[in-house]
């Protein structure tokens, strides 16, 4: 298991766009709070003129209904309605109270969860040697497991050797690795990576990845698909 440190950011989120659609801001929301690891709200403006739409996510320790009901607590008047659960909520207010609502919920969420809950705990199954990094694993977890809601596929953690790198689509990071332990290689790829923060070379990574298969021109390998990596 792996814990990620919180980053320099406020316990809740606000984000804004004059240009966004009422209809994205649940799916934007819900995006950021993956990345950052904190209660996020995304703004739209409503048919109404003047007045905002909002759509928030949370993460687990906060009910974010509950976060909102605090919030209209103690500052009467200043929502224009709200309503949702534990993990999602919505809620309505004039553009004007944007700025009294960014610090009336980053207060509620502060004193709703406490600064361990804000570190993102990334939990794995643990290492693989390096002959498990087979073809026949990685058809094994791909096809035979009922993955999804409530059974996540199977990931893992390890730190390997890179022997060759290159930046495709732009933002993806494609990886060759050694497996010293079966005089070996195995491809990997990491998508949408911060690429301006990488390193101009990068000779040992650690990282979280599930095994999967990579079909390419008739042909099937073993890949790792990594979720979270940090060069070393």
């Amino acid at each position: 298991m792996s814990r990620l440190n919180p980053e320099n950011l406020p316990a809740g989120l606000c984000l804004y766009g004059k240009e966004w659609h009422e209809g994205v801001v649940g799916i934007l929301a819900s995006r950021v709070k993956e990345i950052i690891h904190r209660p996020v709200i995304a703004f739209a403006p409503a048919q109404q003129q003047g007045t905002l739409k909002g759509s928030g996510r949370s993460i687990p320790g906060l009910h974010l209904r509950d976060a909102l009901d605090a919030v209209a607590t103690a500052n009467p008047g200043l929502l224009s309605k709200f309503g949702g659960h534990a993990m999602a909520a919505g809620l309505s207010l004039e553009l004007d109270k944007l700025d009294q609502f960014k610090v009336a919920f980053e207060k509620a969420v502060s004193e709703l969860l406490s600064p361990k809950s804000l570190e993102k705990v990334v939990e794995t199954d643990g290492e693989l040697d390096d002959h498990e990094l087979s073809l026949s694993n990685a058809e094994l977890l791909s096809h035979r497991f009922p993955l999804g809601q409530g059974f996540p596929a199977p990931c893992f953690d390890g730190e390997f050797e890179v022997l060759k790198h290159r930046i495709v689509g732009e933002r993806h990071l494609k990886l060759t690795l050694g497996l010293p332990g079966v005089s070996g290689i195995i491809d990997a790829i990491h998508f949408n990576v911060p690429v301006e923060a990488l390193p101009n070379r990068i000779t040992r990574v650690r990282g979280v990845y599930r095994l999967e298969v990579n079909e390419f021109r008739g042909q099937r390998n073993p890949q790792l698909l990594f979720e979270h990596l940090i060069p070393l």
